[in-house]
């Protein structure tokens, strides 16, 4: 009676939600049938879209925030046009990561075992829990803070209670309820997208900047900038998005590896739809909260921002109440929709490197190593709150490690994805090749920076 309580309890969100999408759907076939043609093309297009979705909205978490927030209040429009830049990027690697999983059937960390062995892939799944545990002690610390923005409860009730909440979620919440709850989730960050239209900020100089790189080279904005390469593009997001193919696979009853094996040319243009709209809505609102914080923040000399709270209090005096509630409001949205994701893509790394297929579609006696690391990273992240551990060195430590892991991961991705023998006619061509070396350069040094940034 008390199992079925609490799956009761922590069923209601996602229940909630597809009370909502039904409710939707029924709206929808009352609309007179000139009117209905536009909106079957958005049901469609919104039915298409899933890991790739929730991926890169996770990209934008309390953590990113902070780091995008910063970037707007320190340097003002002048690293605007990273999130222009970063897009591609970002967007072929996690294509290349959702590819490997359609067409071989196993989640990266069990590709990147059977091809490279399980050395480097113990050491690179460790640092991936070290790094994700620090970030997702930042993102629970980050919420609790932002939550006491609108209501006034006591920070260590907070931190627990989001905590339960979201470990019990995970738990014992069924994947595909589980799924549509990221999912809708996602759309909290348009939060953000309005947070900055509310702050008015100079669109013509937004447009310029948003195109035009400005680096002035001093040591502050060159640790500044590899700050928003490492959070924009995280090891985290490999893992994630890879293993999410999979479950999804599961989910429509392709149980085993050979079943899932292989891919057809409307999966892979499904894929990509779902792959490039998470990529652009998570790199468009990173313009939008760099946008927002240049044009009130930087304008009026508040300069030193450190917490996506903090970001949020700050304009409150400038850009009014609306901005300020919207901000803290997506401040707990993503850190619902983050935290599962960080402490999901270590357990699939480390259960993957222990040769167990393991997963969301798991029950709990079925994923005893999948859901035991999801309980120790969430307990650890928790006990991080305890220990008077500043969030910004939460954060240092969580950068350094995804440093130095990122770009072998990178290199691997790479590999795996040029293999012909394992990936066929859906090996990388040219241009996804020539983008995944640029980005295995460019992450290299971010990491090295990180590194530097501790001494």
């Amino acid at each position: 009676m008390k199992k079925r309580i609490i799956e009761r309890t922590i069923e209601a969100p996602a229940q909630a939600l597809e009370y909502g999408v039904e409710s939707s759907q029924k709206l929808a076939k009352k609309v007179p049938l000139s009117n209905y043609q536009p909106l079957k093309k958005a049901r469609d297009y919104w039915y298409t879209l899933g890991p790739g979705l929730t991926t890169g909205a996770s990209d934008d978490d309390p953590s990113g925030i902070a780091t995008y927030s910063q970037a707007g209040a320190q340097n003002g429009f002048g690293l605007l046009w990273t999130a222009a830049f970063t897009f591609p990027l970002m967007a072929v690697v996690q294509e290349m990561c959702a590819r490997v999983g359609l067409v071989t059937g196993r989640g990266l960390a069990a590709n990147i075992r059977l091809h490279f062995g399980k050395k480097i892939l113990y050491f690179s799944s460790l640092l991936l829990f070290a790094a994700n545990t620090f970030n997702i002690g930042a993102d629970i610390g980050a919420m609790a803070n932002a939550v006491q923005l609108l209501v006034h409860i006591n920070t260590t009730v907070l931190v627990i209670a989001s905590t339960t909440f979201i470990l019990l979620m995970q738990i014992f919440t069924p994947y595909s309820k589980y799924a549509r709850y990221l999912k809708w989730l996602a759309l909290v960050l348009f939060a953000y997208i309005l947070s900055a239209i509310l702050a008015h900020p100079n669109w013509g100089e937004v447009a310029r900047h948003a195109v035009t790189p400005h680096i002035y080279w001093s040591k502050n904005e060159f640790l500044l900038l590899t700050a928003v390469l490492g959070t924009t593009i995280t090891p985290y997001l490999f893992f994630w998005q890879t293993s999410q193919e999979i479950d999804e696979a599961i989910a429509k009853g392709k149980v085993t590896i050979e079943s899932r094996r292989g891919s057809s040319p409307q999966e892979m243009r499904n894929m990509r739809i779902d792959v490039w709209s998470g990529m652009f809505l998570s790199n468009l609102v990173m313009f939008f909260i760099i946008a927002a914080c240049a044009s009130v923040l930087y304008t009026h000399g508040v300069t030193n921002i450190t917490t996506a709270s903090q970001a949020a209090q700050a304009l409150r005096p400038f850009a009014g109440a609306a901005t300020y509630y919207l901000f803290a409001l997506g401040i707990i949205g993503m850190g619902l929709l983050a935290i599962p994701v960080l402490a999901g893509s270590s357990a699939y790394a480390i259960s993957e490197s222990l040769g167990k297929r393991q997963g969301l579609n798991s029950k709990l006696k079925q994923g005893y190593a999948f859901y035991g690391v999801i309980i120790i990273s969430m307990l650890v992240g928790l006990a991080l709150n305890f220990i008077g551990l500043n969030p910004i060195k939460a954060l240092i430590y969580s950068a350094v490690a995804n440093g130095i892991v990122a770009p072998v991961i990178l290199v691997l991705i790479v590999l795996i994805a040029r293999n012909k023998k394992t990936m066929g006619d859906w090996r990388n061509g040219k241009l996804s090749g020539f983008f995944g070396w640029i980005l295995v350069a460019l992450m290299g040094l971010s990491g090295v920076a990180a590194i530097i940034s501790l001494f």
